[in-house]
């Protein structure tokens, strides 16, 4: 296929199957059965067009190559249920965090590491938890995960873990630095060394220095809310998040406010945009826009926050098994996923339950197509959007 036409990889994790499709014609691409994608790990970008994703029922990281002859380029066996998964700047060190899965309480402590170029494949034991990561480059390239309660991040050299001996030993990192105990959303600038976790208190920044981190100022969260999800806008050089607030019962969430959170690190500027009530959780990053869904007992939406904070909204139809007044967000029902390319003004948008997709033009605010896929996309599926070399590989923490 023409490198420019952009791909969306789009998986029902619950029925194991994965579709790769280019936009807007929906030709396919490539197709996968038998594939339980991790949603909570999400689509890595790599460079030249590929993504990364790891298959939680056989134990297997997979490179996809939505432009190739072949969809799946490598398999290579990991440790599950995986949590996260993120890369250094090259594309070539992989790491992937063990956490929750199906099971009531965090109980695996396992993190595999990868050397894509060479193969290489380390399993090693940490702490038990739902630990977030990253990967920072260079000659000496650090792993850096991100623990809960207490709240700390680790710093492991990753030469080490790639070279420990078998049979899973435990390590224990070379420098840490203190976090609050309630850390959730990582990411990492690769321009600037910095690593971002996200916390009630606000967004944590530390700088590398030498083979240790160091701490700088708290970004505040500057509402009476917090964020539970950072990405790195690698065309804006920003972070994004939505900031969620209101009483945090998940019975109460039709109630719930959100504001599209945007932090520039060039200027150190901050935008808060309201985006509604309801829930509001994943973003995805298209060219001139940021793509948000809410979903709400009154209508559904696919929000469209353009660089001038401008916001456009798309009505979605409605959902079967959609969350209910009364309930939780969270357990048994359908959701929505949304994918988007920095370098396509295309916005794909699910409708879980019913296997279909929305394709959205950001730059008209206008529904282009609707595919209706051969799988129902429980739980609203995930996706990542590709376009050919379009820098969303500067993002180096899985979505």
């Amino acid at each position: 296929m023409p490198a420019a036409t952009p791909v969306l990889v789009v998986s029902d994790h619950v029925a194991g199957s994965v579709h790769a499709l280019t936009v807007p014609d929906g030709t396919v691409a490539g197709r996968l059965t038998g594939r339980h994608l991790s949603e909570h790990a999400g689509f890595l970008a790599l460079p030249e067009g590929r993504v990364a994703c790891v298959d939680d029922r056989r134990g297997e990281l997979l490179v996809l190559d939505p432009f190739g002859e072949r969809l799946v380029q490598l398999a290579v066996p990991v440790a599950v249920p995986a949590e996260h998964l993120a890369c250094d700047p090259s594309g070539r060190r992989l790491a992937v965090t063990t956490g929750l899965g199906k099971n009531t309480e965090p109980w695996s402590d396992l993190l595999t590491v990868v050397d894509l170029d060479t193969g290489d494949v380390a399993r090693v034991r940490t702490r038990v938890g739902e630990p977030g990561v990253t990967v920072l480059g260079g000659d000496d390239s650090l792993l850096v995960l991100r623990h809960r309660e207490p709240g700390a991040l680790a710093v492991h050299r990753f030469a080490d873990l790639l070279t420990a001996p078998p049979g899973c030993p435990p390590v224990a990192p070379h420098a840490s630095l203190p976090l609050p105990d309630d850390g959730h959303g990582d990411a990492q600038d690769p321009l600037s060394g910095q690593v971002f976790t996200a916390t009630g208190e606000g967004v944590h920044r530390a700088r590398r220095k030498g083979a240790a981190l160091v701490a700088e100022a708290v970004i505040p969260w500057e509402a009476p809310a917090r964020g539970w999800y950072l990405r790195l806008d690698t065309r804006r050089r920003a972070l994004w998040t939505t900031l969620r607030g209101g009483v945090p019962d998940p019975l109460r969430w039709p109630e719930w406010t959100n504001q599209a959170w945007r932090h520039d690190l060039e200027t150190g500027h901050t935008v808060r945009t309201e985006l509604g009530p309801g829930l509001v959780f994943r973003l995805a990053v298209a060219r001139r826009h940021a793509a948000f869904t809410r979903i709400h007992p009154d209508g559904d939406e696919l929000l469209l926050l353009g660089d001038d904070d401008t916001v456009r909204r798309f009505p979605l139809p409605s959902m079967d098994g959609a969350p209910r007044r009364g309930g939780t967000p969270w357990e048994g029902v359908q959701r929505r996923a949304v994918a988007a390319s920095p370098g396509s003004d295309w916005v794909a948008v699910t409708r879980g339950g019913h296997g279909e997709v929305h394709i959205v033009d950001a730059a008209t605010g206008l529904e282009a197509t609707r595919w209706r896929l051969s799988t129902p996309l429980h739980h609203g599926g995930h996706m990542a959007l590709r376009a050919w070399s379009d820098g969303a590989d500067g993002d180096l923490v899985g979505r």
